[in-house]
């Protein structure tokens, strides 16, 4: 029975090995032999004897992985299969009957990888995890184990996720998937989770745990956070958790929000591709569908834009058909009726209809289903802005009153933004929207917030520059002089004056008619006659002296212009001047209407009392200057003035238009004349930054000017004000990467500024300078050069740095690899052709050299032993003479033993360099194959890159066989302890298929010379 059993499983473990074989069978075929035995502890011993060839193996060989599966399988055979019937008296006889122990087989495999995954061996404690990882994992959802087997497993996976080795730790993880407790708030395993999740470097590790660690509110804020990992996997497997186990009413709108604008931003295509078609999918299935619920969600008035591109990724995923049904409500107009608008439905129509503009001429057709013609929306839109109230202090001041203001605010900017999307091409359409928003350009109760963006509109109409400027110039005079009605009052003088001249034609008229009475009584007829014709005259003259009083009485109404000053009406108008100078053409030159609102508008509003007034007029000047050089010359002086006096915003305004300014036309324009013989020839892109003068190549422009704009702009560089501090590092960015300035100091200051603990919360500014220095390093050599030149002063400020200064704290050893990776030869996006130049870290090496020559003994001396086997040094012997002679002084003065092995290692790499350059040289006419097996056996060393650290010339052996003991360790998952790459012949893919077929491990030969031995 004994010899048939071992047999038996001899057999078994050979047919596991195999792919192809049933594993259940031969579980079920080994599972009825083993019943059949009384005494099972020999088939324990032989079954964990053969298993051991396979637990010695590290590498994932397909017949051990097969092994693995065959003994997880077999082992959890024993295990009770899951009976709703026992479930339910499981309950009534609890208190009857004890629970059943784990079976005896199952419970010696748990035993013996238990006191296995403490073993020497990282292959061993590696198959220990992954075979409990397993084994629990094969078990059925209601299996149940030991109390005591619990806390063994518990604990020893609990030591094995602190393992050295990556995949010990993965598999360490896995197993304990199913021993976590998430309603515990002292679980040990989400708490080994959480930890790793937050610490561990290795990006698999952190992948595993995101894999299987459990959801809940202690747990959710670190997945989150992987979402920001640093490695792509890392990042995309965080989302893909998020989409299949949380709610989304389970997270925040901040979270949502972040989740989204983070994700469909993110630089690898992949993560995106995540969020696109797992994220929001998942979402929007937990919301039956509903886009419009999920906009809810949002909370699309503070995050617009996130709003828009999730409604962007959506519809790339819809069908056209599909696109139509889900529009927004809109009536038999094609427009939404005003009492059914919200912001949400409001802000998908807009990204409906600018999605299907985007199409071109397939959306055409179903953008027409969406949106009127222009005149029709020209004419609703103008109801709805007029519908817009206009609050007054008191009124402000009630929240719900404001609340209902800035959502028709919101309401009307999309509005205004779907213009954008209308078919203006029909002259009466155009014509309309654009007459529609002149008007409301014009009304006093149109809100400020929608004056640019109605401006910006009404010029996107208007292809012609000076049909701009002359449209925007009759509305600011309609804004700011409107026509007004002023009644004249009632002259006193002129009034007594007409009452006594009525008075005396009243006399005289009564005298005239008693006249003609005697004359009449004394028959006097020609007398009367004459008279008669007298009272007539004198009742005109009376009645037009009574018409005059009249008149007179009432006051007369006469239309005026009168000009408005105050702050509100000079915004407004400010505000369309910026958005006109804005939108014209740079090559646009300044005329006599622009000169007009200059003086007028402009230049006054600089003085005025409201800072909102004064920075939008600085932004008008600002963008006027780029458009004419002399009024830029002109106002050059009062914009440095604002920019050192003012407040914070204007003096940032003030700022951004001298940098400006500077980058269009250059230092030139801080000297009163430029003529043409001082304007200096275009130099080549290589040479453009090496001819600059003493730092600043500013041509032959007075020192003082351009010195004293820099003198001002390093100061701000220190302002505790965070945001004039970044913005005039991006602009001296911006300077410095277009040539106009190349000053080592400046970019000495710009590293230190970014390496410095203060900035620390400045996104912004870390991330403008990051990308810049990449950028201006790679531009051209020259720009290296100047790096090159900021590399001991940055240093040197860093070392000397007082205790209580916050470059203290700045780890020097990061800001050498910086610098030293932004000046490698290799880097340039177009390296030179020649490898024999002379190279930027040629003169890095000498200048280290130098100062570890002036003072042997300085603490920076080892910093500097230890940056030089970093460069990458050319092939001209010159330079290669002169760096081992420096070499050789140094080694004779420099006492520290670190910096002494530095320093031999670099002096042997230079000597062992020079020696491999004669071997080819004297073997370069002789056959390849000769040459190269020569060479492999006199001196197998130099076909390594480098020696080991402290390594001689003379210990040419040892140094061969480094590499294969490295290929000898394990086969991480990170790529830890990879061996150093050495050149070989490309082989031939029968002689690659050939080589793979010897690759595969077979445990047979071991388990036959095993039993031949016993």
């Amino acid at each position: 029975m004994t010899a048939d059993s071992e047999i038996e499983l001899k057999e078994a473990f050979q047919r596991a090995q195999k792919g192809h074989n049933n594993k259940a069978k031969l579980v079920a075929s080994l599972k009825s032999r083993y019943n059949k035995l009384e005494d099972k502890t020999l088939f324990h011993e032989e079954f964990v004897h053969y298993l051991k060839y396979a637990m010695i193996v590290y590498k994932r060989e397909p017949a051990v992985e097969n092994v693995i599966e065959f003994v997880a399988k077999f082992a959890t055979s024993f295990q009770p299969l899951p009976n709703s019937e026992d479930e339910q008296q499981e309950e009534e006889e609890e208190e009857e009957e004890d629970d059943e122990d784990d079976h005896p087989f199952l419970s010696f495999i748990f035993n013996f990888l238990l006191e296995s995954h403490k073993a020497n061996s990282h292959a061993v404690r590696f198959r220990a995890c992954q075979l409990i990882n397993k084994l629990l994992g094969s078990m059925a959802e209601n299996a149940q184990i030991d109390d005591d087997l619990f806390d063994r497993i518990h604990q020893a996976m609990l030591v094995r996720v602190t393992d050295k080795f990556p995949n010990v730790k993965i598999q360490a993880a896995l197993a304990m998937t199913r021993l976590q407790q998430p309603k515990d708030p002292d679980c040990p395993t989400i708490n080994a989770y959480m930890l790793i999740l937050e610490n561990d470097s290795n990006a698999e590790v952190r992948r595993a745990v995101l894999s299987c660690i459990a959801m809940s509110p202690r747990t959710l804020p670190k997945v989150l956070k992987r979402t920001r990992d640093i490695k792509e996997n890392v990042r995309k497997l965080a989302y893909q958790v998020l989409s299949e186990k949380v709610h989304i009413k389970a997270l925040t709108i901040a979270q949502r929000v972040g989740l989204l604008q983070q994700g469909l931003h993110d630089t690898s295509e992949s993560v995106r591709d995540i969020v696109c078609s797992r994220l929001l999918p998942a979402w929007l299935l937990r919301l039956d569908g509903n886009v419009i619920e999920l906009l809810h969600r949002l909370d699309v008035e503070n995050c617009t834009e996130t709003a828009m591109e999730t409604l962007k990724a959506i519809f790339k995923t819809m069908p056209a058909e599909e696109l139509l049904q889900n529009r927004a409500q809109l009536d038999n107009r094609k427009v939404i009726p005003e009492d059914a608008m919200t912001c949400e439905n409001v802000l998908y129509w807009r990204s409906l209809c600018e999605f299907l503009k985007g199409k071109g001429d397939d959306g055409e057709e179903m953008l027409e289903q969406v949106l009127p013609d222009a005149a029709t929306y020209g004419d609703y839109l103008f109801g709805y802005l007029k519908a817009v109230p206009v609050l007054t202090e008191e009124q402000r001041a009630d929240f719900n009153q404001l609340e209902l203001v800035m959502t028709k605010e919101f309401i009307s900017q999309h509005l205004i933004h779907l213009i954008g999307c209308l078919d203006t091409n029909e002259e009466g359409g155009r014509k309309s929207v654009q007459a529609v928003l002149q008007e409301m350009l014009a009304l006093t109760q149109t809100p400020s917030s929608l004056v640019s963006l109605l401006t910006e509109k009404l010029l996107a109409l208007i292809p012609d520059d000076q049909r701009r400027i002359q449209t925007v110039a009759e509305i600011i005079s309609d804004v700011r002089e409107p026509i007004m009605e002023v009644s004249q009052p009632v002259d006193e003088n002129r009034s007594r004056r007409q009452q006594v001249q009525l008075a005396e034609v009243k006399v005289r008229l009564m005298e005239a008619k008693q006249d003609l009475e005697d004359c009449i009584a004394a028959q006097d007829f020609s007398r009367a006659a004459e008279l008669k014709d007298s009272i007539a005259g004198l009742e005109d003259q009376r009645n037009q002296v009574l018409q005059e009083i009249s008149e007179s009485s009432q006051p007369v109404d006469r239309e005026v212009r009168a000009e408005k000053n105050d702050p509100e009406t000079l915004l407004r108008c400010l505000t369309m001047c910026a958005e006109l100078l804005k939108q014209m053409k740079i090559k646009t030159r300044t005329g006599p209407t622009i000169s007009a609102l200059m003086s007028s508008l402009v230049l006054p509003s600089i003085a005025n009392a409201h800072p909102a007034v004064r920075n939008m007029a600085v932004v008008c000047l600002g963008t006027c200057t780029l458009h004419s050089k002399e009024l830029a010359k002109t106002h050059m002086v009062l914009l440095l003035q604002i920019a050192q006096l003012d407040e914070v915003k204007i003096r940032i305004s003030a700022l951004r238009a001298i940098i400006d300014l500077l980058l269009l036309f250059g230092f030139q324009l801080l000297s009163e004349t430029v003529s043409t013989q001082t304007i200096q020839p275009p130099l080549s892109p290589d040479r453009q930054e090496g001819d600059a003068a003493s730092g600043e190549d500013k041509g032959n422009i007075p020192e003082d000017s351009a010195q004293s704009v820099l003198v001002m702009l390093s100061e701000f560089l220190d302002s505790e004000m965070s945001d004039l501090r970044t913005e005039t590092a991006e602009g001296l960015a911006k300077l410095m990467y277009t040539g106009r300035i190349s000053s080592a100091k400046l970019l000495s200051r710009l590293v230190l500024l970014w390496y410095n603990p203060v900035t620390e919360d400045d996104v912004r500014l870390r991330h403008c300078l990051g990308v810049f220095f990449q950028l201006y390093a790679r531009e051209s050599r020259a720009h290296q050069e100047v790096v090159e030149e900021t590399f001991l002063p940055t240093v040197r400020t860093l070392l000397n740095a007082p205790a209580t200064s916050p470059l203290a704290e700045v780890d020097i050893n990061n800001v050498v690899e910086l610098l030293v990776d932004l000046t490698r030869p290799s880097g340039l996006i177009k390296p030179s052709a020649n490898t024999e130049e002379v190279c930027v870290h040629d003169y890095l090496a000498v200048r280290m050299c130098g100062e570890m020559l002036k003072d042997p003994t300085a603490p920076e001396v080892r910093l500097y032993a230890k940056t030089l086997s970093n460069l990458e040094l050319s092939r001209e012997e010159t330079v290669r003479d002169d760096l081992t002679t420096l070499l050789q002084q140094l080694v004779q003065v420099v006492k520290d033993r670190v910096c002494l092995r530095a320093l031999e290692k670099m002096l042997h790499q230079l000597m062992d360099s020079k020696e491999q350059a004669e071997v080819v040289n004297s073997s370069a006419l002789q056959p390849l194959g000769v040459n190269a097996d020569e060479v492999a056996t006199e001196d197998p060393s130099k076909s390594a890159k480098r020696p080991k650290r402290g390594q001689r010339k003379a210990s040419t052996a040892k140094g061969g066989r480094r590499p294969s003991r490295k290929a000898e360790s394990s086969e991480e998952s990170d790529g830890e302890n990879v061996p150093e790459s050495v050149p070989v012949l490309r082989s031939s893919r029968r002689a690659k298929t050939a080589a793979l077929e010897k690759t595969k491990l077979d445990l047979n030969p071991l388990i036959n010379q095993e039993a031949n031995v016993s």
